[in-house]
């Protein structure tokens, strides 16, 4: 071969090497194009799923949150009743409250009336060998002119101790009606 086909032979071989060169390159350029493109489609359904696994957990999430107002609603209603019941029930003790002030004053009264309607020897031994808060409640029912003879029938000292307790009563009761 001559000098000038061995220049010729030389950059051919150097061509077709470089040529196989590039056509491997784009061999393995397309194969990871290829192995990408599977990737980016991997991710694009790992998003997808992902996706749709929030709109599950969010559709969840409303669904309990509705649950919950339902609830908070159901918990409210029956506080309200329980308020409105626990209002009827005050008002219920307060007026059996005053009916059993009432039924105790009626008592009271029928009680002085007899006390009243008693020899006053019998009313004053009776009084006197009562507790003293018994004997009061009853003495401040009756009127002064009767209460006089009782008194006058006692001991003394039982009837003073008696009048100055009454004495008491009295200024404690003019004095709470003075500052209502």
């Amino acid at each position: 071969m001559g000098k000038f086909t061995k220049l010729l032979f030389i950059p051919l071989f150097l061509f077709a090497v470089d040529n196989q060169k590039l056509l491997d390159c784009y061999d393995i350029f397309a194969q990871k194009k290829a192995e990408l493109e599977a990737e980016a489609e991997k991710i694009l359904e790992q998003k997808e799923a992902l996706e749709a696994l929030k709109n599950t957990y969010m559709a969840l999430i409303k669904k309990k949150e509705l649950k919950l107002k339902q609830k908070e609603a159901e918990i409210n209603a029956t506080l309200q009743k329980i308020e409105e019941e626990k209002k009827q029930i005050q008002k219920l003790l307060e007026e059996n409250k005053k009916i059993l002030e009432e039924i105790k004053k009626a008592k009271l009264d029928k009680v002085a009336q007899s006390y009243a309607k008693m020899r006053a020897k019998n009313a004053a031994e009776i009084l006197s060998n009562m507790p003293e808060k018994d004997a009061l409640k009853i003495l401040q029912k009756l009127q002064p002119k009767i209460l006089a003879k009782i008194f006058a029938k006692m001991d003394p000292q039982i009837a003073a101790k008696l009048s100055d307790a009454l004495l008491k009563i009295q200024k404690d009761n003019n004095a709470s009606s003075a500052n209502p």
